[in-house]
């Protein structure tokens, strides 16, 4: 892989990782349309690193002020009543669904389900589920508001994001509209909880690849993927932010039925 590649497939990880459009299923077409060979396990890890370096750095107040309220919780020295000391258990209860579902099924559906048929029909099935959540969901719920129930919803969501083409922030963000949240709040709190799973990805990831010795000319596109996932990552992330505050998730609708239909139609008419 050449620096240019590198800095793409970074580029189109940091930019879909946090749009509700799936990460995976543009990772996955992006070689397909192009007939580029697959990048690897390793190159796989440092797209996640990079996009686990936005989150971190973008969100940084934040986990300061959540790992604070962690070591207090553990030493009996805040309620449960606080708001951090809340989100801590919410994101830890919330993480459970996801981080179960990798460990006994990612595998089945790594090799199952990554085929672009399957892809096309879960972009527009989830932007059509999407479309019902903006219908149907109050949005009045802020980020201090939200109880159990919806953690635990929009956790079991996320367990749902393992499916190529679901989209991990999409899933999560439709769950958390579906209980009444807003839809900043909605996708603050898809981020955080995607925080401690791409971290545990890119833990595993590690382990798989550490008896592997990386060559100099893999380490600088390696690290070129890093920057560029990270850099378009916490734009990403603003811009999300930024854009749910004053408008809808239709425009993120329209792209996946689209590129769902694109999909289709390349795969069953024999073009690629």
């Amino acid at each position: 892989m050449d620096i240019i590649q590198a800095i793409v497939y970074g580029a189109v990880q940091g930019f879909t990782e946090f749009l509700p459009i799936s990460s995976t299923a543009h990772l996955i077409l992006l070689p397909w349309f192009m007939g580029w060979n697959d990048p690897g396990l390793a190159f796989d890890v440092a797209l996640h690193l990079g996009t686990l370096v936005a989150l971190l750095v973008y969100f940084r107040s934040d986990w300061i002020a959540l790992t604070r309220s962690s070591f207090d919780l553990l030493r009996g020295r805040t309620r449960t009543s606080d708001p951090n000391a809340r989100m801590v258990l919410f994101i830890v209860v919330a993480t459970i669904p996801g981080a179960l579902a990798g460990l006994f099924f990612e595998d089945i559906i790594e090799g199952a389900l990554r085929s672009p048929a399957v892809i096309s029909f879960t972009l527009i099935a989830l932007a059509l589920v999407l479309v019902a959540a903006e219908r149907k969901g109050s949005r009045q719920k802020s980020l201090d508001g939200i109880s159990w129930l919806d953690a635990i919803t929009v956790g079991i969501a996320q367990a749902v994001a393992l499916i190529p083409g679901v989209s991990r922030s999409g899933v999560t963000i439709t769950a958390g509209l579906f209980r009444g949240m807003k839809r900043e709040a909605a996708a603050r709190f898809s981020f955080l909880l995607s925080t401690p799973i791409i971290a545990g990805a890119v833990a595993k990831q590690l382990l798989d690849i550490a008896s592997l010795g990386l060559t100099p000319d893999q380490t600088v596109p390696l690290l070129a993927g890093i920057v560029s996932a990270g850099i378009v990552g916490y734009a990403s992330i603003a811009f999300l932010l930024r854009y749910l505050q004053t408008r809808n998730t239709f425009v993120f609708v329209y792209y996946r039925i689209a590129l769902g239909l694109v999909v289709y139609l390349a795969f069953w008419s024999g073009i690629r």
